[in-house]
């Protein structure tokens, strides 16, 4: 072949491979899921099993029948890791096996059927945990006791299976209301946006501890101030973090309010900044409040009551970030747990422990504010719901 014939060949191939590039069907972009699996932990003491799962139509709302995944005692509160293959569930219960403690279940999670296959149990050394989360990395498991007053860390070892714990922190002191204070009474665990700082609500002790957190080592160690004072008796609970990571929301189960915090990243400190009451003036009835979460988008908070049995919602003001009450959520609302918003954020669903449904809310995408749906999944004493988006769906 003459040098010629070379160039000329090149040529075609050029011109042939930019023709299939102009004729070929342009690449498909990834496409938002159209369903989310919803992971359901319950209380096992009346009709429930365990862990139930059902299907969320993103576009909708409307959901599948429950079926059982996994039945083990108590799962009342799951979180997935971060990649979504595996679930964790902590079993509410003071003893297992003669011994006192609760005990955190592993599963994998099947990426198709979304089904549990159970690997293995770690104990939670704690009585009465409560509350669970896995570390940013996917390297641990962290856990709230609130029979026990304590914090724990189990690190996730081959396959997803939780090992021992690798740290554990205990809790003293009481608080000024004799039946619910009489000790520590730690009833959630979360983690900062920096995976560096962890922060246990104690309703018991009304404070906040701040623990530096090792996720390589799997430790939590006393951080400086090692705690964030509440009014007494306030009885914090669950904690969320802003999506800016700079600010923090606390609420208090005792005296029905949401205290706001701002946050230094560098310092792990929180400092706060408002506090405010989740009920409407013109109610004067026993109430709980439960949960929180901060919508995506930053604009607006949320939080249960149980006695009012409603989904507070307050409205971040942008200059200031002051939270100011918009209104209340109630239609189908009896004893509302945990809450969640789907991952699209356009469904917001609730717990109901004592109706033993889990209602669904449309999310207005400008205001934040919940309409309800005719909606409504039926599961024995519902506390959790955890979503998992179903891709190609």
């Amino acid at each position: 072949m003459t040098e010629t014939t070379r160039i000329l060949a090149r040529i075609a191939a050029l011109i042939l491979g930019v023709a299939a590039m102009l004729t070929a069907p342009p690449a498909r972009s990834a496409e938002p899921p159209k369903k989310a699996r919803v992971y359901v932990g319950t209380y096992t003491d009346a009709a429930s099993k365990g862990i139930y799962r059902f299907d969320l139509d993103l576009a909708t709302g409307a959901t599948s029948a429950p079926t059982v995944v996994a039945e083990m005692r108590n799962p009342t509160f799951l979180t997935l890791d971060p990649a979504r293959t595996h679930l964790y569930a902590i079993g509410e219960v003071e003893s297992v096996n003669g011994k006192k403690g609760g005990f955190v279940n592993a599963y994998a999670v099947d990426p198709s059927t979304g089904d549990l296959t159970f690997l293995n149990t770690g104990s939670t050394i704690g009585v009465g945990p409560c509350h669970v989360s896995v570390d940013k990395a996917g390297k641990n498991v962290l856990v709230a006791n609130y029979g026990g007053g304590s914090a724990a860390v189990l690190p996730i070892v081959e396959g997803g299976k939780v090992g021992p714990a690798s740290s554990f922190v205990q809790h003293r002191g009481s608080g000024p209301i004799h039946q619910r204070q009489e000790g520590p009474h730690a009833h959630s665990i979360n983690l900062d946006p920096a995976n560096r700082v962890a922060f246990v609500a104690d309703l018991g002790l009304d404070r906040v501890f701040v623990y530096r957190f090792d996720p390589e080592k799997g430790t939590l160690t006393a951080s400086e101030p090692p705690t964030v004072k509440l009014p007494p008796g306030a009885g914090p609970r669950h904690f969320a973090f802003h999506p800016d990571g700079r600010r923090a929301y606390v609420i208090n189960e005792l005296n029905s309010t949401l205290t706001a915090f701002t946050y230094d990243p560098e310092r792990g400190t929180l400092t706060e900044t408002q506090t405010i009451s989740t009920l409407p003036a013109d109610f004067h009835g026993t109430n709980y409040p439960a949960d929180v979460h901060v919508h995506p988008d930053g604009q607006v908070v949320y939080g249960s009551n149980r006695g009012h049995d409603s989904i507070a919602v307050f409205r971040i003001e942008p200059a200031t970030g002051k939270l100011v009450a918009t209104g209340h959520a109630t239609a189908g609302i009896k004893n509302p747990r945990n809450f969640g918003l789907d991952p699209t954020s356009r469904w917001l669903l609730v717990a109901n422990q004592d109706a033993n449904t889990i209602v669904v809310f449309a999310v207005d995408p400008q205001t934040g504010a919940l309409t309800p749906t005719s909606h409504v999944v039926h599961v024995s004493k519902p506390v959790c719901v955890q979503f998992v988006p179903i891709a190609g769906e």
